[in-house]
């Protein structure tokens, strides 16, 4: 059964709403009076990419029986805002947190790994449905659907691929130290969408 504390709650929530700001000062280009505008547009994309990576290392967790919870990491939460000013983004909230006596590293590589899939994923399903629009993407409606999927894509391919780099605490550490070819491709695959969809900038 997954459950859910009130401070982790808090947490996320925090954390969603920080790292939301984090990339719409990125994605404003200096011009701050925009980010209202921008916030509920990028909230969906973060929203879906953050909390979706992260539930995705509870989840995997508590499939395996481990007791597993979302802490902050304040420190973090500044870098995150004070980056998005200098045109990048160290996106570094916090973090799933298991609490075991001990797992292998297939284990915790395979939860390790849910997270950067989750984001590849919707990554793809950005791009399936915002190629669907086809002329209603020039619509009212339409664009603002279309906008919404461009930053979905971006920031969820960007995740991916920062997860997955092989510095501790990152996942891709954990999942390289399980099964180099696995890592390989995933990472491999999150730049190429960073590259194709402008996941960074």
């Amino acid at each position: 059964m997954i459950k859910f504390t009130g401070k982790e709650v808090r947490d996320l929530i925090i954390s969603f709403i920080v790292i939301t700001l984090g990339f719409c000062i990125l994605y404003c280009n200096g011009n701050y009076g925009f980010i209202i505008e921008l916030f509920p547009i990028v909230a969906i994309a973060v929203g879906l990419g953050f909390i979706l990576h992260e539930l995705g290392h509870k989840f995997s967790a508590m499939h395996y029986g481990y007791w597993a919870e979302f802490e902050l990491w304040p420190t973090g939460l500044v870098i995150a805002l004070v980056s998005s000013f200098f045109g990048f983004i160290f996106a570094a909230p916090g973090a799933v947190y298991i609490y075991s006596q001990y797992m292998d590293d297939k284990t915790n590589g395979i939860i390790s790994i849910c997270g950067p899939l989750v984001n590849i994923v919707l990554a793809l399903i950005f791009i399936a449905v915002g190629s669907s629009l086809g002329s209603y993407a020039y619509t009212g409606t339409g664009s603002l659907i279309a906008i919404i999927c461009l930053f979905g894509t971006r920031i969820n391919a960007f995740l991916a691929l920062f997860n997955l780099l092989p510095i501790p605490p990152l996942d891709g550490s954990k999942v390289l130290k399980w099964n180099i070819p696995v890592w390989l491709v995933t990472i491999v695959f999150s730049g190429i969408l960073v590259f194709f969809t402008g996941g960074i900038f």
